[in-house]
């Protein structure tokens, strides 16, 4: 089962620009935060930060960077919330390094698409591990705080004490920023010199804290010289589009140019998380990357290949017997949990409300969305589709054995009373963060319900977390939920 990853629609396509073909930001829509890429010749590999999602750490592939289909998720174990990681290649084995629970790991594995093994604890704390190896095939991890350590050869523990050899730039203190922050350390080597970028200036916030900052050594333990051109990219005020921009992996294309993957909040749209998107760079005749002058994050951009395809559909039929990709449950997957059977997928309820119940959730891509599912009660328990952003921050539409239920901000109620026999479907329309809820006895004619809800508040900066607001199914108390004909559709 393949699916692509485009924001591209028939709506917003952008037309070329001197007869050549272009793309317009987000490369991923949605939740998809401190993004990390790896190279191999026309193979593009990339994965994000998957904080208490799992199955986490999935791994997506491309071949045009603007189209994009998961390869597989590396991180089955629930070892806590998964923070930036760095996906790297040496020797001919993979490596993701990422912090967790106060740690950092790495899993490993001999081909991309797996099996992957479980987490190793490097014993190590801070965040943000970025990888780098020297001339001599010496393996180090640089950390946010600008400390590094070595690596073994095989990659599995560190070699020695950490040792300090950036101090970041220095941020003007009349800018508008959230803190210094720095974080997400991604090294490469080109020429003579090692380049190290980092991000600045505070994941969140005001929308001009995030930043790109560049330094370069010609050792990969400095000292570093920070670039004249920083920051590379920031937001500079609240009227653009693509707010608090960082957290950057810079890289070489197969065809000789050079391009920043990294991740923004869109203004307006905060619920969504923060979004993956791309942009050129250049180099200076003195050996520094920059943006070209005329390149605007949010107009469309000239690209040399690639096919542009519609959005994919995060609909499921639950054929087969596995989970798919865009699937994840919050708090860890218990595969003990559910079955996929028979065109459905059955979910064991679990707690006695939405926050306890470990939903399965989706990311929703654009800012207009519809989401339907068929529901089959058994025993006492309540299924639920849902908007959900933490175990204390949701509100959607449920359903007991009889009744439908509204849950608005955790204020659960019965809403609709004795109108279905254990079989219901539910659908959530969602406006520019408008939502009406409905409920339907034979899928084709709907009935809304007098409550709706507003959700644009579900965001970062409202309720911390550095999550996105994403769509649950919902399994809830003592007995299962036989979920059918998952429907989503961008509107």
């Amino acid at each position: 089962m393949l699916f692509f990853v485009s924001t591209i629609t028939a709506q917003n396509q952008p037309e070329a620009i001197n007869n050549k073909p272009t793309y317009q930001n987000p490369i991923f829509g949605g939740d998809y935060p401190d993004p990390s890429l790896l190279r191999e010749g026309k193979d593009y590999y990339m994965v994000h930060s998957s904080f208490d999602y799992y199955p986490g750490l999935t791994i997506w592939h491309s071949q045009d960077l603007i189209n994009w289909e998961p390869v597989t998720s590396a991180l089955q174990k629930y070892v806590g919330d998964v923070w930036a990681p760095d996906l790297v290649k040496y020797n001919g084995k993979y490596y993701i390094y990422f912090p967790a629970n106060k740690t950092n790991f790495v899993v490993t594995a001999d081909k991309i698409s797996g099996p992957w093994s479980d987490p190793v604890d490097l014993k190590i704390g801070n965040i943000d591990p970025g990888h780098i190896t020297d001339d001599k095939g010496d393996r180090y991890l640089y950390f946010s705080n600008g400390d590094y350590i070595g690596l073994s050869k095989d990659g599995l523990k560190t070699i020695g004490e950490a040792k300090h050899a950036y101090d970041g730039w220095v941020i003007p203190r009349e800018w508008s920023i959230e803190c210094f922050c720095m974080e997400g350390p991604k090294l490469f080597k080109k020429g003579e010199y090692y380049y190290l970028t980092v991000a600045e200036g505070g994941t969140s916030g005001p929308s001009t804290s995030h930043m790109v900052i560049s330094a370069r050594s010609k050792t990969p333990f400095g000292p570093w010289e920070n670039s004249p051109y920083n920051p590379v990219m920031r937001t500079q005020n609240s009227d653009e589009r693509w707010w608090s921009k960082g957290h950057s992996t810079i890289f070489e294309d197969n065809n000789g140019k050079w391009w920043m993957m990294f991740h923004a909040y869109e203004k307006g749209y905060y619920n969504l998380g923060r979004q993956t998107l791309l942009q050129p760079v250049e180099w200076t005749k003195d050996g520094w990357y920059k943006v070209p002058d005329k390149i605007q994050t949010d107009k469309p951009i000239s690209r040399s290949q690639g096919t542009v395809v519609s959005r994919f559909s995060q609909s499921d039929n639950f054929s087969g017997t596995e989970l798919r990709p865009q699937w994840k449950f919050f708090g860890g997957v218990d595969n003990s949990r559910f079955k996929i059977t028979n065109n459905s997928i059955v979910i064991k309820g679990k707690g006695n409300g939405v926050g306890g119940s470990s939903p399965m959730v989706c990311v929703p891509s654009g800012h207009s969305y519809m989401a339907d599912v068929e529901m089959e009660i058994e025993g006492d328990a309540i299924g639920g589709l849902v908007l959900f952003y933490d175990n204390s921050h949701y509100s959607g539409i449920l359903a007991d054995k009889e009744n439908i239920l509204a849950n608005l901000r955790g204020w659960q109620f019965e809403t609709e009373k004795n109108v279905h026999k254990r079989h219901v479907y539910l659908r959530l329309k969602n406006i520019n963060n408008n939502v009406d809820m409905f409920y339907s006895l034979d899928g084709k004619q709907w009935i809304k319900i007098e409550n709706s809800t507003e959700v644009s508040s579900y965001n970062h900066n409202a309720l911390s977390g550095f999550l996105g607001l994403r769509i649950a199914l919902c399994s809830i108390g003592e007995g299962n939920v036989t979920f059918k004909n998952f429907k989503y559709s961008n509107l």
